[in-house]
């Protein structure tokens, strides 16, 4: 690896942070990944070891973890026990040069709700600690994608809840030419990420070149209120690396379960899973069994909450509802997170009566999208509906309440235009960046298109090197549902192939995606395609930190 290559500056210095060659990092980072991938499958142990510890001190490794850690992951901005922050790129440049491993600190607790009322507790570590944690991940990933169970779907790369759904519907839907899986064991485990034997996920990692930094984070411990407490079980949430190793925690029991009986269906995603089997007696038996097995991992099933029941009278699972209805499956969005999601909006138009109606759309319209983006693959298009009339309510209480002296019709009027046919769309006019008038239009969420999800094909991972023509296509399909069909931004991504031509890699990394004007607006620039190109944010940034944008 050619460190001059990668970085500016003499000795391997770095100087300017916008000058990094994020292509040659990605590049470097995701030939040891595969490289690794392949001992493991192929048993290769001591090369396995040798090029961990490659990737453990790799340059390319550093840049892009202090890039995840400081610019794209959404606790950038949260400071451990040491009150650090990394925000500029300065500051970036500082801890690449003076980097070295430090040695692990206790995290700071904080306290996020939970959708029932109570909190959840989240240890957030130092920002060294961050990184290094990232380092270690992309070291120790690749060799745990080359083993883990195909049924897997949590916190692992290129996988969702959308895929562990689809797994559902595959094992349970009606079928009048086969009889399928009529029974669930949905088991509900008493705090998974609290309680976890250390022992469990250390004794799986063996001899990785890091175990000794792993086993410093799981006994770190944290500071609450001032007062340090040691962690004895458990890893922390909040930290970077521990979906991860909860994972490698859990792994086997899917093995496990289909020792037992073979005919049985297993879908997990990081802690919850479910069992499923054509009779209740088979999940009575099993049961046992995986409170046994999850026992001497120091886990344990909540007697009163895990339940074995008929599809014909449904479950939940990840936000989802799931029920067969006449002998036809049917998901659809989980009735208590629909109405979570309505008083959230009504939360937020009641916190800001102040804001213009502009500020109102550019507020919502995140969130709407967000929702119909994760519920868009089952059968919702009825809950959308009753959420765009929910979101209509709250709205025409908010226009009304801004204007106590005025009729309906001036309130109608002032806020609610015709617009594509629709004539109560919650629209207003505005100021673009060329200083002409645009339209500020919210999101309508009732009519969202109903997409299938498509599952990912078995143990399929991204780090396996044979794959990449797979992996590189379902990137394209799932990046066409993000712009609407045969829009100017689709058509930008096409000439772009679906990757970021700053890193190269694919857009849909799980980056925020942005828009940029090759040349600027303010120089005259247009809105046409020729004059767009899609970035990631972090690279976007590192783009007008620059004179000009070779493409």
């Amino acid at each position: 690896m050619s460190s001059v290559s990668l970085i500016n500056g003499d000795n391997g210095q770095l100087t300017d942070w916008s000058q990094v060659n994020w292509k040659k990092a990605r590049k470097n980072v995701r030939n040891l990944r595969q490289r690794i991938f392949r001992a493991r499958k192929l048993g290769q142990w001591k090369q396995l070891r040798r090029l961990q510890k490659l990737l453990i001190k790799s340059r390319s490794n550093l840049l892009l973890s202090v890039r995840l850690i400081t610019q794209v992951n959404n606790g950038r901005q949260t400071a451990g026990i040491d009150k650090e922050v990394v925000n500029t790129p300065a500051q970036r440049v500082k801890l690449v040069n003076e980097w070295e491993m430090p040695a692990s600190k206790p995290t700071k607790r904080v306290y996020i709700p939970k959708s029932n009322g109570k909190k959840r507790p989240l240890g957030i570590p130092t920002i060294k600690d961050r990184v290094s944690q990232a380092i270690v991940k992309n070291t120790l990933e690749p060799e745990w994608e080359a083993v883990f169970e195909a049924n897997s779907y949590g916190f692992r790369p290129e996988r969702s809840c959308h895929d562990a759904i689809e797994q559902c519907f595959i094992r349970l839907r009606g079928d009048s030419s086969k009889t399928l899986d009529k029974w669930v064991l949905d088991a509900d485990k008493k705090g998974f990420f609290d309680n976890i034997a250390h022992e469990a996920i250390t004794k799986m990692i063996g001899s990785v070149p890091c175990g000794e930094l792993i086993k410093g984070w799981l006994k770190a411990g944290f500071i609450d209120r001032g007062k340090y407490s040691p962690t004895e079980t458990g890893t922390p949430q909040g930290g970077v690396i521990s979906p991860l190793l909860a994972n490698i925690g859990l792994h086997g029991l899917e093995e496990h379960i289909k020792s037992i009986n073979p005919k049985l269906g297993f879908i997990r995603y990081a802690d919850d899973f479910i069992v499923t089997s054509k009779d209740k007696e088979s999940l009575d038996s099993v049961l046992i069994q995986v409170k046994q097995w999850l026992s001497k991992r120091g886990l344990e099933i909540s007697t009163e909450k895990t339940r074995i029941v008929n599809i014909k009278d449904g479950f939940n699972f990840l936000g989802f509802n799931l029920r067969q209805y006449n002998g036809k499956l049917i998901i659809k969005p989980q009735k208590e997170k629909v109405l979570a999601f309505c008083k959230k909006i009504g939360q937020v138009l009641s916190d800001r009566k102040a804001i213009t109606q502009e500020e109102a759309i550019n507020v919502l319209n995140p969130l709407l999208r967000g929702f119909a983006n994760y519920y868009r693959g089952v059968v919702s298009k009825e809950t959308f509906g009753y959420i765009g009339h929910r979101v209509w309510q709250y709205l025409w209480r908010w226009a009304k309440r801004r204007h106590p002296n005025k009729g309906k019709k001036w309130v109608k009027n002032r806020y609610f235009k015709w617009h594509r046919g629709v004539e109560w769309t919650f629209m207003c006019q505005g100021t673009g960046r060329k200083g002409k008038e645009k339209s500020y239009i919210l999101y309508d969420i009732s009519n969202t298109p109903i997409l299938r999800h498509i599952k990912v094909k078995g143990q399929a991972s991204p780090d396996d090197p044979t794959l990449r023509e797979y992996w590189h296509n379902r990137s394209v399909k799932n990046g066409k549902k993000y712009w609407a069909k045969g829009s100017k931004y689709e058509q930008v991504a096409k000439i772009q192939s679906w990757k970021c031509p700053i890193c190269g890699d694919s857009l849909f990394n799980g980056e925020e995606i942005e828009t940029h004007h090759i040349v600027p607006v303010k120089d005259g620039g247009s809105d046409d395609t020729e004059n767009l190109i899609h970035l990631h944010k972090a690279c976007h940034k590192q783009v007008h930190s620059k004179s000009k944008l070779k493409v």
